[in-house]
């Protein structure tokens, strides 16, 4: 098989699988504007063609790419991947997110006569933090301790099964997708003015990180994690 080939049987794969395969690749799908963590299961020919993009050049930017350490998260038993989940990214949550808002709320009082739309900013980073708080308590307290049950045996639980707390996180997961997305629009893609100070380009630094770290977040789980503990989608 050719490169060219192997590029091109890259097309009718999903997303998620692609960036489970080789985590690298989520730089590709960043670059191009491609959800691959709330919409991961699309193929990425059809990815490519909602976004206006040529999937085979897609594919081969894709194949390109080396692989890097993060692979083996990827490759994680559910018991393992959810502690890896908890102690990496909802640790830098509960840490970061109270942070953002009184920073986004510091810029929003010092700029914001000159730049009106740190008032939307600081809205958007309120609601991030008020949806993901609850979210996270969610997954630590119900979903996570079900999953490490599910995994020595267990296949009923007082919610019924595991696809039902799934179905609601992941539906979590797009409406955190939808702010991240009005984020970075209203912010420029994170880009902050000529005149803005130290915390302005801070807190601008902090909140792409944010969405870097939340799209590999919400990746693990959607397409990962909870394909591994609802085989069957029961």
């Amino acid at each position: 098989m050719t490169t060219l080939d192997a590029s091109r049987g890259q097309l009718d794969r999903t997303l998620g699988d692609l960036v489970a395969e080789r985590p690298a690749r989520a730089r590709v799908f960043e670059r191009f504007g491609i959800d691959y963590c709330c919409h991961g299961q699309r193929s990425l020919v059809d990815a490519a063609g909602a976004a206006g993009l040529d999937p085979v050049v897609v594919a081969d930017e894709l194949d390109a790419v080396v692989d890097d350490a993060g692979a083996d998260v990827d490759q994680l038993e559910p018991v393992a991947l959810v502690a890896h989940i908890v102690g990496t990214h909802h640790a830098y949550l509960h840490e970061e997110l109270p942070l953002l808002v009184a920073l986004a709320e510091k810029v929003r009082d010092v700029h914001g006569s000159r730049h009106p739309e740190l008032a939307r900013v600081a809205e958007l980073v309120t609601e991030i933090h008020d949806d993901l708080v609850p979210h996270l308590a969610k997954e630590e307290q119900i979903l996570f301790p079900a999953i490490e049950a599910w995994s020595d045996g267990q296949r009923s639980f007082p919610f019924g099964t595991l696809s039902n707390p799934v179905r609601m996180l992941m539906t979590e997961h797009d409406r955190a997708g939808e702010l991240l997305e009005d984020l970075r629009a209203v912010t420029d893609g994170y880009q902050p003015p000529a005149d803005g100070c130290a915390s302005y380009a801070s807190l601008y630094d902090r909140l792409e990180h944010l969405e870097l770290d939340t799209h590999r977040h919400v990746h693990l789980e959607n397409n990962v994690l909870f394909p591994a503990v609802t085989p069957d989608g029961s």
